[in-house]
């Protein structure tokens, strides 16, 4: 009888700890203007709980993430979360054609789930250029206990925000902006936040310290505006490990470019004699040289870093190679994303081959960038939010452009909300064609991709034979590079409406974007969660009743 009851003592316990609900992360941040001198000129920033940049979020894979944000600009606000999928939950996806702002003197509480992507990650603000003022911080998704990762737990986990900064205010740039001009050259790069060194010339303080022996990882993102940087730390190695979620074959490289919107992480060891060190970020792809320094310090230390800063690489070659060198780490148990279609993606079946090029040309007189001849401008209302309420047709129209470019790319580029339809749960091949003489970054909300290839000039159907079938990085954000093109596979499995948007701050803002929807006809929530009970409702949805909601 006690075997018994004490059998039924476990099958209860265990029967709790299945239907347990995975555990919950709270925050509370309050979104202000601050005042601070980065690059040594007074500016006004946005800061978050008076944080420039923000708070980091350190979680674990499955936490529920719950952030109550107060939004006392003088703007509408939002956050989105680079890289983080949202599945099946577009409605916390933060961009503006899928959720309204947060009007000024608001606030909205987010509510999302990090899955199965160990890693690496962002957040910043999606709305009228503030990411230029900032807003941004970190977000790191930890192993649970039971998922082993490819290497051992470092000694300290350090977060390094790369990027180029103005110091001109987000107004003022976004006013150079809707007047149909570009941004020209940042006037410095910020490393957290940071440029190096205070106004006499001197080094600040270290920003990251290691004890002799040690390894340590260095999460390493590009949050900045337009500018691809090269990161790299004065006399050591740096062992890639992980890049946008996905785990890696662990090279060693002195350097690596980090394109904007991406994110890389790196095992380095303290193996070099004692003393101060230099981390480098600086420019590439670029007729301008810009660089940002921090330093490390090794436990103890006295001595200054090497006035002699490690070389950059030169070439756009030297980075494709580079690219060429990465390979996902098929063996590890973890991080890999959700399997949209399957890992073995070198064997599915394509449905479908999107050819996307980037122009720029001029309407009104004013700059417009655009894909396939088409440059986005929203309106009022959401584009997810008019296709979940049945008025799509009064706001937008589906299949906006053609799925291969138009001959004549810049001749005539029209201005609408482009939305482009993906059958849910086909596998299908894009091609991002950058006919320019400039990079070019691109990143796709609610997905990881593969980049399967990358090539010189346009590309064709014959440059399939040399796609990296089997062990591509599944990513988020992904390069290509001048006059040349880069091939994205992926499966559209999660339902939404999806931000496929370039990750140039200016050209995004300038039309360089599109949305891609993702129907589910079962409109079950298997595929698709409802809207939060506290959906915020603007333009042509605003009194309208809600549909009916999903059921199992």
């Amino acid at each position: 009888m006690e075997r018994v009851a004490l059998l039924v003592i476990f099958a209860v316990l265990g029967l709790a700890a299945v239907q347990a609900e995975d555990p919950y992360l709270y925050f509370t941040w309050k979104v202000t203007y601050g005042t601070i001198s980065p690059l040594g000129v007074p500016q006004k920033v946005i800061l978050i709980n008076n944080q420039f940049p923000g708070p980091n979020i350190n979680s674990t894979s499955n936490n529920n993430i719950v952030i109550n944000l107060f939004n006392q600009l003088d703007e509408p606000f939002l956050l989105s979360w680079n890289g983080i999928q949202q599945r099946k939950n577009p409605w916390q996806d933060g961009v503006a054609e899928t959720n309204c702002p947060i009007p000024p003197g608001k606030n909205f509480t987010y509510h999302f789930q990090v899955k199965d992507q160990i890693g690496s990650f962002f957040y910043f603000p999606s709305l009228g250029l503030h990411k230029a003022a900032g807003g941004f911080g970190g977000l790191r998704v930890n192993s649970r206990l039971l998922i082993p990762v490819p290497f051992d737990p470092p000694a300290d986990d350090y977060t390094v925000l790369i990027g180029d900064w103005y110091t001109k205010g987000h107004k003022a740039l976004r006013a150079i902006l809707d007047s149909g001009r570009t941004l020209g050259r940042p006037n410095g790069i910020l490393i957290n936040g940071r440029s190096g060194k205070d106004k006499a010339g001197k080094n600040e303080e270290p920003l990251f310290t290691m004890a002799p022996g040690k390894v340590y990882r260095y999460r390493v993102c590009n949050v900045g505006l337009k500018t691809s940087l090269n990161f790299r730390i004065q006399g050591h190695a740096l062992t890639l490990v992980e890049m946008d979620g996905s785990h890696t074959m662990q090279n060693s490289y002195e350097s690596l470019d980090v394109h904007a919107g991406q994110c890389y992480s790196v095992l380095v060891t303290a193996d070099q004699t004692p003393r101060d060190y230099y981390l480098v970020a600086s420019t590439r792809f670029t007729k301008y040289s810009l660089a940002a320094t921090a330093v490390i310090r090794y436990e103890g230390s006295k001595v200054a870093p090497s006035p002699d800063l490690p070389p950059a690489p030169v070439g756009w070659a030297w980075s494709l190679n580079q690219w060429r060198s990465f390979r996902w780490n098929l063996t590890a148990s973890a991080a890999r994303p959700n399997p949209q279609g399957s890992y073995h993606y070198g064997s599915i079946n394509i449905t479908r081959t999107i050819v996307l090029a980037n122009s720029v040309g001029s309407v009104g007189g004013k700059t417009r960038f655009a894909i396939n001849g088409a440059s986005f401008a929203g309106g009022p209302t959401p584009l997810k939010l008019a296709e979940y309420f049945g008025v799509a047709k009064k706001v937008f129209k589906y299949d906006t452009i053609e799925d291969t470019p138009p001959r004549e790319l810049e001749k005539s580029i029209k201005v609408a909300p482009v939305v482009l339809q993906a059958t849910f749960r086909t596998f299908i091949e894009i091609i991002l064609e950058n006919p320019t003489r400039s990079l070019q970054s691109y990143h796709l909300d609610g997905y990881s991709f593969f980049p399967v290839g990358m090539g010189s000039r346009k590309w064709s159907p014959e440059k399939r034979s040399t796609y990296n079938l089997l062990d591509a990085v599944s990513r988020h954000t992904i390069q290509v590079y001048p006059k040349s093109w880069t091939a994205i596979m992926l499966t559209f499995d999660n339902a939404g409406m999806w931000n496929l948007r370039s990750e140039i701050w200016e050209r995004q803002y300038l039309g360089q974007q599109i949305y891609i929807s993702v129907l589910s006809p079962a409109k079950s929530l298997r595929d698709e969660y409802n809207p939060p009970d506290n959906l915020l409702r603007c333009g042509a949805v605003l009194g309208l009743p809600l549909p009916p909601p999903y059921t199992i």
